[in-house]
């Protein structure tokens, strides 16, 4: 499989927490210091900061850096709530603001804060109509919505962003509806496994395989048509470590997760060895899925900067 187009590369950095205003700043410099282009952030009930106000210092501590989700749980707030709060990050940052948005899959976000867990289905419908209200909220008419979830009258969205006529939209999925759908509609998609049973276990783990991985991108070739060359495909690294031991590394983790060392070494979710390794392993991810825009964890802020040093914008 080669993938029909290929983009440049650019690097993105998931962070969640900190004890502090210091280390959280800290963190957002040293993330645009080393040449990544986006700080991105989960929307969880757990321990970990508040996306809409982290993020929003994170841009004010910054001049380059681009900031977003990874991503927004449609559930969690109103689309006109989220349209208003996504749209002033955008202004105040200057226009630095990614909109990644999802159907959401946490079982445990639900149990705890009390929202109604839904069936897939019903998830997905209330999404495909949030992302709606918010790219029309954005836009230069007053929003009208009548729908199955929502109902929006005469609602004129301000302030407006900087990029219009929105700021990108990223959209993850690991199923064919999903995929489907942010080939049609989304500017960045980011191949996930499926989420289905609500955690990431075995079942998700076994939707990460490099075979599963050429399944999804087909989804989304077949789905784009002619959108495709304007698409970044995106993939969050889950399993990174720069390392010289690769091949012991790597036995490990296939250990630990319950795989065979090869799953884990020709996963895109996974990044291990050295440098030189890890840039050969995105040369040619990148041809075969087209993966440009690569994710890594907070941890990963220093020990991957030298591979972003070699391949961004490349």
């Amino acid at each position: 499989m080669t993938f029909p187009h290929i983009a440049p590369f650019r690097f993105g950095v998931q962070c969640s927490r900190a004890t502090n205003r210091a280390e959280w700043i800290d963190l957002a410099k040293k993330t645009e210091a080393n040449g990544f282009s986006c700080l991105t952030m989960p929307d969880h009930f757990t321990d970990q900061l508040a996306p809409i106000p982290a993020l929003q210092s994170v841009a004010d501590a910054t001049s380059t850096l681009r900031v977003g989700a990874l991503v927004w749980d449609n559930d969690y707030k109103h689309p006109v709530v989220l349209a208003k709060e996504l749209a002033t990050i955008d202004l105040l940052s200057e226009g630095r603001l990614e909109i990644g948005l999802g159907a959401g899959w946490m079982v445990s976000d639900y149990e705890q804060s009390g929202i109604a867990y839904d069936s897939p289905g019903v998830r997905i419908d209330r999404f495909i109509e949030g992302l709606a209200i918010i790219k029309a909220a954005m836009g230069d008419s007053p929003v009208n919505h009548t729908g199955t979830h929502y109902n929006v009258a005469n609602y004129v969205g301000m302030p407006k962003p900087v990029q219009r006529p929105y700021p990108p939209i990223l959209i993850g999925g690991g199923g064919k509806r999903v995929l489907s759908y942010a080939a049609r509609e989304a500017d960045i998609i980011g191949i996930n496994g499926t989420m289905t049973a609500g955690v990431v276990g075995p079942e998700a783990i076994s939707t990460m395989t490099a075979e599963a991985v050429t399944d999804k991108v087909n989804i989304v070739i077949d789905a784009a048509g002619s959108r495709l060359p304007n698409i970044e495909m995106n993939i969050r690294a889950f399993f990174v470590k720069v390392t010289d031991d690769a091949a012991g590394t790597i036995d490990g983790v296939a250990q630990m997760i319950g795989v065979t060392p090869s799953m884990v070494e020709e996963t895109p979710f996974a990044l291990i060895g050295p440098p030189s390794k890890l840039i050969e392993d995105l040369l040619a991810r990148r041809e075969r899925w087209g993966f440009s825009y690569i994710i890594v964890g907070a941890e990963d802020v220093d020990t991957f900067a030298p591979v972003v040093a070699a391949l961004n914008g490349k």
